[in-house]
């Protein structure tokens, strides 16, 4: 295995397992797989991911430093390091959205 692709393994379950996982338990304002991948490339683009990252799997297109980044923030977010319901305010707002 690649070094890009136990990044990707690692991103897989950070946004399909481990964070849906946690959500509810900790009153997280998402629980999709999507919402998560969303948010956190959206925080590790610093705007709205696909104005970044030209194509779809975004995980599978996107820059190595974007997807460590974006892994990071999982983790973080996972360990109660960083606050997801910020990170999707702020997202949503890249997004012209509120919640």
């Amino acid at each position: 295995m690649t070094g890009r692709d136990a990044l990707e393994a690692r991103w897989l379950h950070l946004t399909r397992i481990a964070l849906p996982a946690v959500a509810v338990a900790r009153g997280w304002p998402v629980r999709l797989d999507h919402c998560f991948q969303r948010i956190l490339l959206d925080a590790a683009c610093g705007g709205r991911w696909y104005d970044h990252i030209a194509d779809r799997p975004a995980y599978r297109r996107c820059d190595p430093a974007i997807l460590d980044r974006a892994v990071a923030l999982g983790e973080a977010v996972l360990a109660g390091e960083d606050d997801l319901p910020a990170l999707n305010r702020r997202s949503l707002g890249w997004r012209g959205k509120s919640r």
